[in-house]
């Protein structure tokens, strides 16, 4: 079935306001509530564990449904389901701001993900459909900023708020931005339909508890013992609901995840890369934010101000990207934007001591923050170039699972290793377990862009002699081997 959407024209600026903005909300909360992390710790006791909880609960639920919300959106209706997002989210973050206890905060921060996962992937497939084909490499691009912003300025941000306000108003603050953009997002986004079918509810659920599997066994292994029952019982477990999730996938007549979208090298080797990518980068900003407070001593907002170099360079970077890319090339872009990311990293990690100076640790914040910008946009248009405009939102609902399920993993491994290592939040138990997870990340970047090599060139040839307006942005380029 043709994608079926409204035609009326909509002002760019404003279709990207209205998609950009929720989605700027749900990425800003991966870790906007890093910086909180601490302050959680002292009012309301949370362990070490605990506190990966509170992260992991948003970024699980986010991978689990997301594409069960895209599968939703193509029956029902794509902006339907992302105003639905919005609302839960919205409602979902007045909760976290109200709860008193760990248990209750990492519940609602589940409901949170479960909002952003309708948000995320069909924010991109409204926007894509909102504007003129000639004005969509820009969209795309600035979208692809916004999206590395929100995570990015999470800290920042987080930490701003902790300081003027308490930890619940970061919660607070998504309220009234929700209750803007409901109303923002019905009029200026057209509705979209894609192929109706029924959703793959086992699929959904094979999936998720797959993935759960293998976080719950990661956090746990230091604790429990990587031999024990528990955790070897959790990673088989995850193991074996994953492969029944993709044997699902393939025999199924509608599947949440078309296991033939992978038949495409771009695709393919995109998604993997974007999921290393936030394994290894948003992983090691969970460890550092941390240090700056608990080793250093900075308030939330010192701490923030401290990863602006990181933080603001993707916001610059990223939409510069998105009108390069079809000059230059998707591949190019994403090798140097690892290859600086993972230097950065290196850096940071190899002259981090109790009482670093700022100075020294500023290079490695300003090369990750450059190659984050570089990879944000570039990555969206791998995704998307050779998908027909029929699986764009499963193809990009796709994308955001996986780097989703990478800062998921990113936290529990490089956290397992820091635990593994004798970690612990206090100023001299930190720094010498804190070294080897962001090498650990730093390393796995470094194998990324080497994965990254092997993606097709992405340099873009125009289709002679078509209506720019009649056709996808993705469907009139063609990446070149």
């Amino acid at each position: 079935m043709s994608t079926r959407s409204n035609a009326r024209r909509i002002p760019v600026w404003l279709a990207m306001v209205a998609a950009s903005l929720p989605m700027f909300m749900a990425t800003l909360d991966n870790l906007v509530v890093t910086s909180a992390l601490p302050v959680i710790h002292e009012k309301l006791g949370s362990s070490v564990e605990s506190l990966q909880w509170i992260t992991n609960a948003y970024t699980l639920s986010f991978a689990a449904l997301m594409l069960l919300a895209v599968s939703l959106g193509d029956r029902f209706g794509r902006r339907r389901l992302f105003v639905f997002g919005i609302v839960l989210f919205t409602l979902a973050s007045a909760f976290a701001a109200l709860s008193t206890s760990t248990s209750a905060l990492i519940a609602a921060r589940a409901l949170e993900g479960a909002g952003a996962a309708a948000i995320m992937p069909l924010s991109l497939t409204l926007l894509v459909g909102a504007v003129s084909a000639k004005s969509r490499p820009l969209a795309i691009g600035i979208w692809g900023g916004v999206s590395g912003l929100g995570v990015a300025l999470g800290p920042l941000i987080g930490g701003a708020v902790v300081e003027g306000w308490s930890w619940e108003s970061i919660f607070w603050i998504n309220v009234p931005v929700g209750i803007i953009a409901i109303p923002l997002a019905l009029a200026a986004l057209p509705n979209s339909f894609g192929e109706r079918v029924r959703a793959d509810l086992l699929g959904v659920l094979l999936a998720g508890l797959g993935i759960l599997g293998f976080v719950f066994g990661i956090v746990r292994g230091n604790d429990a013992g990587w031999s024990s029952f528990q955790v070897l019982g959790s990673l088989i477990a995850g193991a074996l609901l994953i492969a029944g999730f993709l044997v699902r996938e393939s025999l199924t007549a509608a599947p949440l995840l078309p296991l033939r979208l992978f038949r495409d090298r771009s695709f393919s080797l995109a998604n993997l890369v974007g999921m290393t990518f936030s394994f290894g980068s948003f992983g090691a900003v969970f460890i550092l934010i941390q240090f700056l407070q608990v080793v250093q001593g900075k308030t939330p907002l010192e701490a923030g101000v401290a990863t602006m170099p990181w933080t603001l360079a993707p916001m610059v970077v990223a939409p510069l990207t998105g009108l390069f890319v079809p000059r230059v090339g998707t591949r190019a872009l994403i090798v140097a934007g690892m290859v600086l990311l993972s230097g950065g990293l290196f850096e940071i990690a190899l002259t981090m001591t109790a009482d670093v100076a700022y100075l020294t640790m500023l290079p490695g914040f300003l090369l990750a923050g450059i190659g984050m910008g570089l990879v944000f946009a570039p990555i969206s248009t791998a995704v998307l170039v050779n998908m027909a405009p029929d699986d764009h939102a499963k193809a990009s609902g796709t994308n955001s699972t996986l780097r989703e399920i990478g800062v998921a993993l990113g936290i529990a491994v490089l956290t397992a290793v820091f635990t593994g290592a004798g970690g612990q939040l206090t100023p001299t138990g930190y720094v010498s377990a804190a070294v080897p997870a962001v090498v650990v990340g730093a390393s796995v970047l470094l194998g990324s862009a080497v994965l990254a090599l092997f993606l097709p060139s992405g340099i873009v040839r125009r289709a002679p002699a078509l209506d720019p307006d009649a056709v996808s942005p993705e469907a009139e380029l063609v990446a070149a081997p």
